[in-house]
């Protein structure tokens, strides 16, 4: 038996009977709900697959800022002050050069 006569033999449906098989319509109406689903999801996951920059890419982005902004931007982005720049930051000493920073940032000395 092929499907349409099993459906036949069933209890009579509420349906008309052109609803029991897929036309080329009803085809392409599930084939946009599936690309619609489809962007939805990636829409929802397009945050997660963003590559981020690196950290040292983005303390190499602090060159030209002033000394108290730059110390700040690089302690935003770390999330700490390492503790060779701290002095510098409070003003109780100078700053070091950009290249000492950017090492001292990164945690190399």
């Amino acid at each position: 038996m092929t499907p349409t006569e099993l459906i036949a033999a069933l209890s009579p449906s509420r349906l008309p009977p052109s609803m029991l098989d897929l036309g080329w319509r009803e085809g392409l109406a599930v084939f946009g709900l599936g690309l619609l689903a489809c962007t939805l999801l990636v829409w929802l996951l397009s945050p997660l697959l963003v590559r981020r920059t690196s950290t040292r890419a983005r303390i190499r982005a602090t060159r030209g800022m002033q000394g108290q902004e730059r110390l700040l931007a690089i302690a935003r982005i770390r999330g700490f002050l390492p503790k060779a720049l701290r002095p510098a930051a409070y003003g109780a000493a100078p700053l070091p050069p950009q290249d000492r920073i950017e090492r001292l940032a990164r945690g190399r000395k």
